[in-house]
Order: structure tokens, then C-alpha cells, then sequence
């Protein structure tokens, strides 16, 4: 009696084992690329700091220490968030934005100079035990709320009173703040965010045109403030001031241009010897290029590359609009801090003072990308689970 051949080929399409934050393998992918951005942001983060801690009388491994301090309760926290289910925000979306608020406003408001102390000409930080800012929080509370109201305005979007106007008074509320602070391009750049958030629900491109126009002359006049017409007279024209508003620019570029193809080597660059303004923070990505070199760059951005389009993959397979909304807000909060730091190394646009996304120094947008990176976990999660109860 012949035997029967023994049938080991898998009966449905192969996927990857249950890793305890979701069936699939984008919440892997996810998780591999932020170890490997915050990994490879310690490295870079040592050859970039120890000149200016040094200098400052502290160990080599100080800034090092801290970030990876502030790392550790950021990654468990992400994967605490990546198993809370996603539609749990929408309950906090208010108390988020009541928090978010009230932060701001003890950065504005006088007589608390003491806790909101003014540093380099802005009060951006608070310092009650640890140096917290507000700002960080109110790019999580409000992509939040927006995506929670844009859920139920969708029907209503053909509208600019009943559907953008009602996202108008609260993105005033704490976007005024934040530009009062002075930090206008974090401002700008929260308005950019939360209006994606919109137009993914099906906002009216007309209405945001027509908003556009609206602030143009507030935008002028504020484009036209102190540093910041310096700022951009350097940007349309870097060598006329070299040694002034232009300065950190035409550093970056010489980093950058000095990296060559491999870098002039971990820990050998020159720029960060009080050439490069920032170089551990604002900078970060001229410091990358200058000791890894072209290699280094497209490394970075490859990794970036992929965490966005992971991102924005899980936002197309959410279980509902909430989490496509969220995963869009989210996602587009990291690609926007990469997209426009690397480019003020590039002298591809004015200088902003925007972090790099888990590898600039700086604790408090660090925990916020890393929650960040949790919560587009958890929605990609629910997408595995529901396509397992389905299937």
C-alpha cells in the first residue's frame, strides 16, 4: 500500500509569529527602526557632546547618560501604549488638551519666571524637578483631539463654519502660546500637523487655502520680527552673512561637505570643537554627516523612509477612522521633525530649531516620539486582531 505524502505547506498566507505587541509584522518593523534610530542616536550622540560637557565640567557621558535615562522610561512606555487599545484617546482627548493648555500658559503668563525661566530669549521650558516642554505635549493633545472631532465633523466638512470652524478657537487656544513663547515654527509646524490631520478626514482643500490667506499678513509681520528677517536674509543668500545669521548654516554645510563619502570618522569631527552651534541637538544631522559622510546620511534616511511608510501603512489598514487619523497624526509628527531638521542642515530652508527624531538630545521630545511610535502600534495591533477575528 503506497503511503500518502505528508502535507507541511502552510495553510493560509505566512506571516510572522505573535510578538506580544501585534500579529504581522509592521508593529515588528516599527519596533526594529526605532531601537536602531535611538541606538545609532547614542553613538552619534557621545562624538557630539562630550566637547561641550567637558567644557562644562561634567563627565564626557553626561548628555549620553541622561538620553539614555530618559530612553529606557521612553521604550516602556511605548510598549505600555503599543497594548492600550487606541480608542481609549478619544476619552482623553479634552484632558490631554486641558493639561497641554495650562502648561503653556505658565510659560506666558507673569510671575512665574521662577519655574519658566528665559533661556537664549524664549520661555520654552518648565523647570519643576525635570526640565519639561509643554510644547512636546501639545503635539500629542492636539493631533488627538483633532483626529477625535474630525471624527464626528466628517459629514459637515463641505462647510468652513460647521466643519473647520469649530477646530479654529481651540488650535488658537494653545497655538498663541506657543508662538508667545517665542517658538513660531514649532507653532507653524503644530498648525501643519493638525491640518493633514483634517484634510485626511475630508477637510476642503479650498478651506485651508482660504485660511492660508487669512494668516499671510500675520505670518509677514511675524517673519519680519528680530532674528527672524535675519534668519531668513541668510537663507536666500548664506554667504552674505557667514558670520552672523549665517553662521550656523554655513557650519552645517562645512560639516556636512567635509564627511565626504565615509566620514571623517566616529568621534574625529572638528565642527563640534565650538564651530557648530547645537551640535548634539540642533545640529545633530550635520555632526552625522560630517563622521559617517554620504553612508551615514542615507542610512538615516532610509530608516526614517521606513518608519513613515510603515507608519502610514497601518493608517490605511485601520480599523476605522480614528486610528487612520491617529496614525496619520503621529506618523507625520516624527516625518516632519526629520523632514525639517534635516533640511536646516541642508540649508534647504530657515533655521528652525527642530529636533531629530530619537536622536537629537532632548528628553521630552524624545518620550513623545517614542509614545508616538506606541500608539500607531496599538492601531496597527487592533488591525491584526480584527483581521484575526475575521478570518
Amino acid at each position: 500500500m503506497a503511503r500518502r505524502p505528508l502535507n507541511v505547506a502552510p495553510a493560509g498566507p505566512m506571516t510572522l509569529p505573535e510578538t506580544g505587541l501585534g500579529r504581522g509584522w509592521e508593529p515588528a518593523v516599527l519596533m526594529g527602526v526605532t531601537l536602531l534610530l535611538f541606538a545609532f542616536g547614542l553613538v552619534t550622540l557621545y562624538s557630539a557632546s562630550q566637547v561641550q560637557a567637558l567644557r562644562a565640567g561634567v563627565p564626557d557621558y553626561y548628555y549620553v547618560l541622561k538620553q539614555a535615562t530618559g530612553g529606557a522610561l521612553g521604550l516602556g512606555g511605548m510598549v505600555i501604549l503599543s497594548r492600550v487599545p487606541y480608542q481609549w484617546w478619544r476619552t482623553l482627548a479634552w484632558p490631554l488638551l486641558l493639561v497641554a493648555w495650562v502648561l503653556l500658559m505658565l510659560l506666558v503668563i507673569p510671575g512665574t519666571e521662577q519655574i519658566a525661566p528665559r533661556i537664549n530669549g524664549a520661555r520654552r521650558w518648565l523647570q519643576v524637578g525635570l526640565t519639561v516642554q509643554p510644547s512636546d505635549l501639545a503635539k500629542m493633545a492636539l493631533v488627538v483631539w483633532t483626529a477625535a472631532l474630525a471624527v464626528k465633523k466628517q459629514p459637515h466638512f463641505k462647510s468652513l463654519r460647521k466643519g473647520l470652524g469649530p477646530f479654529l478657537l481651540i488650535w488658537a487656544a494653545l497655538l498663541l502660546p506657543i508662538a508667545a513663547e517665542p517658538d513660531f515654527s514649532t507653532a507653524c509646524l503644530i498648525g501643519l500637523l493638525v491640518g493633514m490631520v483634517v484634510f485626511v478626514a475630508g477637510g476642503r482643500l479650498a478651506h485651508f487655502a482660504f485660511l492660508g490667506l487669512l494668516l499671510l499678513p500675520v505670518v509677514w509681520v511675524q517673519l519680519g520680527v528680530g532674528f527672524r528677517v535675519q534668519r531668513l536674509a541668510a537663507f536666500l543668500n548664506p554667504s552674505a552673512d557667514v558670520g552672523g545669521a549665517g553662521y550656523q548654516v554655513h557650519q552645517s554645510l562645512i560639516a556636512i561637505g567635509s564627511g565626504g563619502l565615509t566620514g571623517v570618522g566616529f568621534g574625529e569631527g572638528r565642527q563640534k570643537y565650538g564651530f557648530l552651534p547645537e551640535p548634539h541637538n540642533d545640529f545633530i544631522f550635520a555632526m552625522i554627516g560630517e563622521e559617517w559622510g554620504l553612508v551615514g546620511i542615507l542610512f538615516v534616511v532610509s530608516l526614517y523612509l521606513t518608519l513613515i511608510l510603515v507608519g502610514f501603512r497601518i493608517a490605511r489598514r485601520a480599523p476605522d477612522l480614528f486610528g487612520e487619523l491617529l496614525a496619520v497624526g503621529f506618523t507625520s509628527l516624527i516625518a516632519l521633525h526629520a523632514v525639517l531638521h534635516m533640511c536646516v542642515g541642508l540649508g534647504l530652508v530657515p533655521t528652525t530649531g527642530l529636533a531629530l527624531p530619537l536622536v537629537s538630545y532632548g528628553r521630552s521630545n524624545l518620550l513623545v516620539t517614542l509614545a508616538s511610535v506606541g500608539i500607531v502600534m496599538a492601531v496597527a495591533r487592533a488591525d491584526g486582531e480584527k483581521r484575526r477575528a475575521s478570518g
